[in-house]
């Protein structure tokens, strides 16, 4: 299983660049799934649910689980968030794993950047980020920078620069 990140601070388009990627990699015959991180209290479960029913009960994990999909809801009870490599354990195999956000560890990155957010660019600082994905000529980037829209290049960018994941955050994964 391999691994890249889509990095950018919020609103630079990093959901919208991965939801038209996932088709382009699919039709290449990857399988691909994605991870994201969310900064605040999510909830994924609709309340007056049985699910719901059972978490609020103090259940640490609901399976919930029907003829289409599952779904695994893990309580952390005032645990520490998870790593990004024990989230990356807990994931069924595939080709390709795209993840979203985790921006402060040490997996190759494509960075989304878009000057119209009004925020300053990571990969200066960030020498994980080995592209990036923007809507504007960056000539002194010092790594490969793809236009937002060239999406075929973009997919080439996302293989060429994914790593397997054991042993990509240097703990054995």
């Amino acid at each position: 299983m391999r691994i890249i990140g889509i990095t950018g601070w919020s609103g630079a388009g990093k959901t919208h660049l991965i939801i038209k990627l996932i088709p382009l990699l699919r039709a290449q015959g990857l399988a691909v799934s994605t991870l994201k991180h969310a900064h605040h209290g999510f909830d994924v479960d609709v309340p007056g649910k049985d699910s719901h029913q059972h978490r609020q009960a103090g259940a640490t994990e609901v399976l919930v689980s029907s003829g289409r999909r599952f779904a695994l809801m893990h309580e952390l009870n005032g645990e520490a968030e998870w790593t990004l490599p024990a989230l990356l354990n807990k994931m069924s195999p595939v080709d390709l794993v795209l993840i979203e956000g985790f921006k402060r560890y040490p997996h190759p990155k494509i960075e989304v950047f878009r000057p119209a957010n009004g925020k300053s660019p990571l990969y200066p600082a960030d020498a994980s980020i080995r592209a990036i994905a923007a809507d504007c000529p960056l000539p002194d980037a010092g790594r490969p920078v793809y236009h937002l829209d060239d999406l075929g290049e973009l997919a080439s960018a996302v293989q060429r620069f994914a790593v397997p994941w054991r042993g990509a955050f240097g703990e054995g994964g």
